[in-house]
């Protein structure tokens, strides 16, 4: 006989568990299927966490190497240990996933290990270890993305990595090639640059990051490239040969033109993810994902009634905190409560060294839309914080309406700007205009007193620099 549940999740991501999680603590009886050996989907096993761990041991390797001294700090000869470094790595990996199977426990989430496919209105099958029939009120698609790949090019995770393979390499390539400038693609580059590769970024488009704020991605290129990066942008990847020493990569541009081949160790592509929706068994219950394997949902449900749809699998952006978000409202739609997601308020964030940040809307989205509006601006090199840190590369941009003053879109780059971008989130949640942030006392010395700076100069009165 099949076990019956109020809520059945595929997908144990950061979708999946906060929708478990949530459901757990509304009194939802609830259970999560998830065919990986551990919870927490890419992000927590092989995205997200594990890369800002190698970035965060990669940049104070950096700091070590090159700007000690200058502090006043000698340390002799500095040393890398890759295998260390790995280590440290995995060892934030599992406390943060064995975190998440311990709430799944305290919520009373039922955990199926193995592979979770839907066969008809309310019905469930586990495939693998934990093989069972559920039946269910309600089920939640949260099975995130996986990376894109170009055609005739073969993975192997060896010297043809996605980004999985990009964190565990045994040793630092000579030459890394990332096709791919958008935020996987620059961060990992980023990080085996500071240990020591030679990293040339290859983009099909003119220019970094896409859809971030134009004058953002101009600097950070401008800065990436300062710390060692090659940028060849306006290039299609035609393809990779391997060869038994080395690989070769071979593009053109993507206006046409003579092809170029150069040499690498590693090539990372990096050039997106898409929904994962394989064996899901979707037809039993008459959904069809659109052109780009995306499910489209109506306030999260799917076509097929009580059949819900959250995270990289749906509209939206591929972001872990947007998937949370949605399986947080989700919860409380399938429990009876209001729930949404604001998808113009979700930032974003490139953990870079400096980091780049965002939320809203950008000039060209603007400037596009025919908005009238106003910008203040403020550098991080006359921020008190900043000079005392050494940490003046990058600036705050806060955009207003014209005529209204409501802040529209805020852009960062520089150091902590992740954590930053919040106050923006929290201000445009509440419709607040630059004034109301320019009126807001921010603490001294910090860096977080560029935005109150940046939103004072939206109507010319920056009292610093």
């Amino acid at each position: 006989m099949s076990e019956t549940f109020d809520v059945v999740i595929i997908g144990a991501g950061p979708g999946g568990y906060n929708c478990a999680i949530r459901c757990g603590q509304l009194g939802l009886k609830t259970a999560i299927i998830e065919k990986e050996a551990t919870l927490g989907g890419t992000c927590l096993n092989v995205g997200c966490i594990p890369s800002k761990a190698m970035l965060h041991a990669s940049e104070l390797f950096d700091e070590a190497k090159n700007n000690f001294a200058s502090l006043g700090i000698e340390t002799g000869s500095v040393k890398l240990n890759l295998p260390q470094m790995l280590k440290q790595k995995e060892d934030a990996v599992k406390g943060l996933t064995d975190g998440v199977a311990f709430l799944m426990k305290k919520n009373k989430v039922k955990v199926f290990s193995g592979k979770g496919r839907i066969a008809g209105a309310g019905k469930v099958v586990v495939e693998g270890k934990d093989a069972a029939e559920l039946s269910a009120k309600n089920i939640v698609i949260a099975t995130g993305s996986v990376p894109t790949n170009l055609p005739n090019i073969e993975i192997d995770e060896e010297r043809v990595v996605t980004s999985t393979g990009a964190l565990s390499l045994s040793s630092v390539p000579k030459k890394m090639i990332v096709i791919g400038a958008g935020v996987i693609g620059l961060e990992l580059g980023s990080v085996w640059s500071r240990l020591g590769a030679e990293v040339t970024v290859v983009e099909y488009l003119d220019r970094i990051i896409p859809g971030s704020d134009l004058e953002v991605a101009k600097a950070a290129q401008k800065i990436l490239t300062k710390q060692g990066m090659t940028f060849k942008l306006g290039q299609k990847v035609t393809g990779v040969e391997k060869l038994k020493s080395k690989l070769k990569l071979t593009m053109e541009p993507a206006k046409g033109g003579a092809s170029e081949t150069i040499d690498a160790d590693v090539v990372l592509v990096a050039i997106g993810r898409k929904p994962y929706t394989d064996g899901l068994g979707l037809e039993t219950v008459g959904i069809t994902p659109n052109q780009r394997g995306v499910i489209e949902n109506n306030h999260f449900q799917t076509g097929a009634a009580g059949v819900w749809v959250i995270g990289d699998t749906t509209t939206g952006p591929m972001l872990a905190h947007k998937a949370e978000d949605d399986g947080a409202a989700v919860a409380e739609l399938i429990a009876g409560k209001a729930g949404h997601v604001n998808y113009d308020l979700v930032p974003g964030v490139v953990y870079t060294s400096p980091e780049m940040a965002w939320v809203g809307k950008t000039e060209e989205d603007l400037k596009a839309a025919g908005v009238k509006y106003k910008v203040g601006k403020f550098p991080f090199m006359a921020n008190s914080r900043a000079r005392c840190n050494h940490t003046t590369d990058g600036f705050v941009k806060i955009i207003a309406d014209a005529s209204t003053d409501e802040v529209l879109g805020a852009h960062m780059i520089g150091v902590g700007v992740g954590e930053m971008i919040a106050e923006i989130c929290v201000a445009m949640e509440f419709k607040a205009s630059s004034e109301d942030i320019a009126r807001t006392c921010h603490a001294h010395p910090t860096q977080s007193e560029a935005v109150r700076q940046a939103a004072m100069g939206v109507e010319g009165w920056t009292m610093q620099m």
